[in-house]
């Protein structure tokens, strides 16, 4: 063979080892260890909130030639092949395939904007138009007590005075009773239905009992809250029509199956 042959199979070799090389990130053992296992891993990292860098992908690599070691050792004692590992490892097998199934549907089946233009308008007429109540309370153990504070408030006792001093919710009684602005639907049924019953400035005329104890409610005033955006709540609409997808999906595939 002349020089100028065996520089020619030197460079051929050497062009022939670097998509090899490349295929793997190192070989342990004899056993390579695949570029595209230490990307799946980088690429899960990442998912979690780690940055992708040159550090993350060396201490992808160091983990993955340790893992390798591991496994070899583990494979020299038979550990594959016990039963229960065999079994775990379906179970974790069909969950990876699972999950790829899933996200391909996602992926074929994203929500178009008119469905989620159509979703929104159904909610927003659900609701009705939303309202807010600012309510002052006082609460107390006993029916009684209750009675005797509705009697004091009618006679012209401060509202505010006789909550600082009587009421047992440790929220609002050091504020003199002040809820706030909230919606009705954010109590307790009991209160939030008397609650709406009453007219501005108006004190509930009877105690009102919840599982807490015995209320007395008072209207400060109220006001109408317009549904939000759809731009804010896009994201959530577009989550709630993809899972209703998802799921009748699944239901279609449960009811053609033959499960005996």
């Amino acid at each position: 063979m002349t020089l100028k042959k065996t520089r020619l199979w030197v460079l051929l070799a050497a062009f022939a080892a670097v998509p090899a090389y490349a295929q793997n990130i190192a070989v342990v053992n004899g056993t390579p260890i695949p570029t595209a296992r230490a990307n799946a891993l980088v690429g899960q990292l990442v998912q979690q909130g780690q940055k992708d860098s040159p550090q993350l992908q060396a201490a992808v690599r160091e983990e993955l030639i340790n893992r390798e070691i591991l496994m070899q050792e583990a494979n020299r004692r038979g550990i594959a092949m016990r039963p229960d590992v065999k079994a775990q490892l379906a179970v974790a097998q069909q969950t990876v395939v699972l999950r790829a199934l899933i996200e391909d549907f996602v992926k074929t089946h994203a929500p178009t904007d008119a469905e989620i233009k159509a979703r929104y308008d159904e909610l927003v007429k659900q609701a009705g138009g939303g309202k807010e109540l600012h309510l002052h309370h006082i609460l107390v153990e006993d029916e009684a007590q209750a009675k005797d504070l509705i009697a004091k408030i009618k006679a012209g006792a401060s509202f505010e005075d006789l909550a600082k001093e009587y009421s047992k919710d440790p929220g609002s009684g050091k504020n003199g009773g002040d809820l706030d602005w909230s919606s009705p639907q954010a109590y307790v049924p009991e209160f939030g239905a008397a609650a709406q019953k009453l007219k501005k400035g108006e004190v509930t005329p009877e105690p009102v009992k919840t599982q807490f104890g015995w209320h007395i409610i008072r209207l400060d005033d109220s006001r109408e809250t317009p549904p939000p955006p759809l731009e804010q709540v896009k994201p959530q609409i577009a989550q709630q029509i993809q899972q209703e997808k998802l799921q009748s999906y699944e239901e279609g595939l449960r009811q053609k199956a033959v499960v005996k």
